[in-house]
Order: C-alpha cells, then structure tokens, then sequence
C-alpha cells in the first residue's frame, strides 16, 4: 500500500510540474506576447509565478522523497537503470528548478516592481531558457520511466 501511495504521489507530481512548464512555455508564453506589451506581460509572469512556484517547489519535493523512497525500498543493485537514470535527471531538474525559484524569480519579482523593463525582460527569458531545458529533461525522465516498465 505504501509502494501504490508513494508511486500515486511521485506520478501527481511530475504530471503538475511537466503540465504546468508544458501549459506556461506552449500556451501561456505565446498568448501573452500576442495580446500583451512587455510592461503588461511581465508583471503577469511575475504574478503567475508567484503563484506556481511555490506549489512546484512542494511538488518537486514530494517527487524526489517519493523516488528515493521506492529506488531505496527495492535496493539500488536491484532497481531497474531507468530508476537510476529517473532520480538522476530529475535531480538535476530539481537544481534547475532551484535557480529558477531561488535566484532567478525573485530577480524578475524585483525588475518588476522597480519597473526595469528590460532587466524583468532578462530574467523572464533566462526563466524560459531553464523551463525549456526542464522540460527535456523531463521528456528524459518520462523517457525512462517507460523503459523501466
């Protein structure tokens, strides 16, 4: 029972964090710049982050405790590699996210409210830089998670 609440929970949230890049980065990013100005667009960014972070930071939390509990429960030697190839990608995804949520987002927070457009601007794109890089590495992981069935 633990093993099916473990796997429900890793399963809820890649599926929120993966969603949630894959909604901001293909849909949310090209509406704003097509019916929004930078000085509009980028306190939205601000304000939708805001909001998101913080339950991603949650989410990538409960996916690498969640992992490491099922890789360790089953013992490493036994593990199937694509296991091994999913807690090691989304380590990394988890210090990308880190950058973005600790070190980037406050930047952009703050060119925002000084309203610096194009340092905001700046950051907004580094922003889209390590979401895009997320989310390969994600289709890495989802990659794994299907060979490792």
């Amino acid at each position: 029972m633990l093993r099916q609440t473990l796997l429900l929970l890793n399963l809820l949230g890649v599926s929120t964090w993966l969603g949630g890049m894959f909604f901001a980065y293909f849909c949310l990013r090209p509406a704003a710049a097509q019916v929004l100005q930078p000085p509009q667009r980028l306190p939205l960014w601000s304000a939708t982050f805001a909001r998101f972070l913080p339950l991603m930071a949650v989410a990538v939390v409960v996916i690498l405790a969640s992992g490491l509990h099922m890789l360790f429960s089953v013992g490493l030697g036994a593990a199937p590699i694509g296991w091994h190839v999913m807690f090691g990608v989304g380590s990394v995804m988890a210090v990308v996210f880190g950058v973005v949520y600790l070190w980037v987002f406050p930047r952009l927070k703050a060119r925002c409210a000084a309203s610096s457009w194009p340092e905001a601007g700046a950051a907004l794109h580094r922003i889209r830089q390590l979401v895009a890089l997320n989310l390969v590495l994600g289709a890495v992981v989802v990659a794994a998670a299907v060979s490792a069935r």
